[in-house]
C-alpha cells in the first residue's frame, strides 16, 4: 500500500472545497519568504543551452561563500531532490527520524527498504545505520546544538542534517565547520529566497558519499535559469541581511496577533510559526472562511502552522484569526 504523504502547499484541494479564486486565497500552509528574491533579467544561453561545467561550478562556488562550508556543494533539484537520493547511499538497514518532523525523510526511507523507527530524542538516534535530523526542526523549531550532531556523527552510519530553514540562522549549520565524511547536509534555496518554484537546493558533503550524490544527481541537476537567479541571490548579502531582519519582525508580530487569540506557541523558525490552539481542525475551517490557509498535522489535534503572509495581506490575516 502505497504511503500517504501529507504536505502543506495544497491550496487546491481547499478551493476545491470552499471556493474562491486563487488571488483571494492566503496560502499560510508553507514556510516560505512570502517577499521573494527579485529574479534578475534571464540570458538567453541560460535557456537554450544545456547548463556547462562552468555555470555549475559558478553556482558551487556561489553556495560554498554563502553557506560557510569547505564541504563539497552538490547542487540538486530542491533539498528534496536531495531526500529522495538519500537511500541510495547505503544498502537498506535500521534508520532513525528524530521526531515529529518533515514527512519525506520517513517515507522515502521506507519506499527503498529501509526499516525506519521514528524517535523523540538524539540519544535515540544513536546505533542507526542511517540517521536524520531536521534542525531547526519543522514543525515545532526544536534546535539541535552542532556540537551534538558532531558527537551523534561517531554513533551513526550516516547522518543527514536537513538544513532547510537556518538560513536566518546561520549558527546552527555543522556544513560550515569540520563535519566527518559520514554526514550529509540538506540546504534548501527556495525557502529563504521566497523562489520555491525554481527547484533548487544543495547537499553539502564530503569523500565517497559526495562522489556517490553527484553520480546520483546525474550531469545537469538544475536549470541555467536556476543558476544564474541563485548566484545573484547567494552573492546578495545585503538582501540577506535585510530579509532576516524582516522575517524576525514578521514572526514576532504573528506572534502577538496569536496571543490576542490565546494561543500557545510550540515554536518555530522566522519563516514559520507553530502554535498549540484548542481544536486545530475547527480553527483551520475558521481561518478557511475568510480564505486562509493553514497547516495542520495528522499526529496533533491541536497543532496549527502559519507561514508569513506578504506585507500587503496582515490585515487578512488578523481578521481571520480574530474571528477564530
Amino acid at each position: 500500500m502505497t504511503e500517504v504523504r501529507d504536505h502543506g502547499g495544497n491550496l487546491d484541494a481547499a478551493i476545491a472545497r470552499l471556493g474562491g479564486a486563487p488571488a483571494d486565497w492566503l496560502d499560510l500552509s508553507t514556510g516560505i519568504n512570502p517577499e521573494p528574491y527579485p529574479v534578475p533579467p534571464i540570458s538567453g544561453d541560460a535557456w537554450a543551452v544545456l547548463p556547462r561545467k562552468s555555470d555549475l561550478a559558478r553556482l558551487r562556488d556561489a553556495a560554498a561563500s554563502a553557506y560557510a562550508t569547505s564541504l563539497r556543494v552538490i547542487p540538486m533539484n530542491g533539498a528534496q531532490g536531495v531526500i529522495q537520493l538519500v537511500p541510495w547511499l547505503a544498502k537498506p538497514g535500521r534508520a532513525t527520524v528524530l521526531a515529529p518532523t518533515y514527512n519525506e525523510h520517513a517515507a522515502a526511507l521506507r519506499a527503498c527498504g529501509w526499516q525506519v523507527e521514528e524517535v523523540a530524542s538524539v540519544n535515540a538516534l544513536r546505533g542507526s545505520d542511517l540517521a536524520v535530523v531536521v534542525n531547526p526542526n519543522n514543525p515545532d523549531g526544536r534546535r539541535t546544538a552542532p556540537e551534538a550532531l558532531l558527537d551523534l556523527a561517531s554513533d551513526v552510519g550516516l547522518l543527514i542534517v536537513d538544513e532547510s530553514f537556518a538560513d536566518p540562522e546561520p549558527h546552527l549549520s555543522i556544513g560550515s565547520i569540520d563535519c566527518p565524511v559520514n554526514c550529509v547536509v540538506l540546504r534548501s534555496f527556495g525557502k529563504f529566497y521566497g523562489l520555491a518554484g525554481l527547484r533548487l537546493g544543495f547537499a553539502l558533503a564530503s569523500g565517497a558519499v559526495a562522489d556517490r550524490l553527484r553520480d546520483l544527481a546525474g550531469p545537469w541537476p538544475v536549470s541555467g535559469p536556476a543558476i544564474e537567479i541563485a548566484c545573484a541571490a547567494l552573492a546578495d548579502t545585503g538582501w540577506q541581511a535585510r530579509t532576516v531582519e524582516r522575517l524576525t519582525q514578521d514572526a514576532a508580530r504573528l506572534d502577538s496577533f496569536a496571543s490576542r487569540a490565546n494561543w500557545t506557541l510550540v515554536g518555530g523558525t522566522p519563516l514559520f510559526r507553530t502554535y498549540e490552539v484548542p481544536d486545530a481542525h475547527k480553527v483551520q475551517e475558521t481561518l478557511a472562511m475568510h480564505r486562509v490557509w493553514s497547516r495542520i498535522f495528522p499526529y496533533s489535534d491541536r497543532w496549527l502552522r502559519l507561514g508569513l503572509p506578504p506585507q500587503t495581506r496582515w490585515q487578512q490575516l488578523d481578521e481571520a484569526i480574530g474571528a477564530a
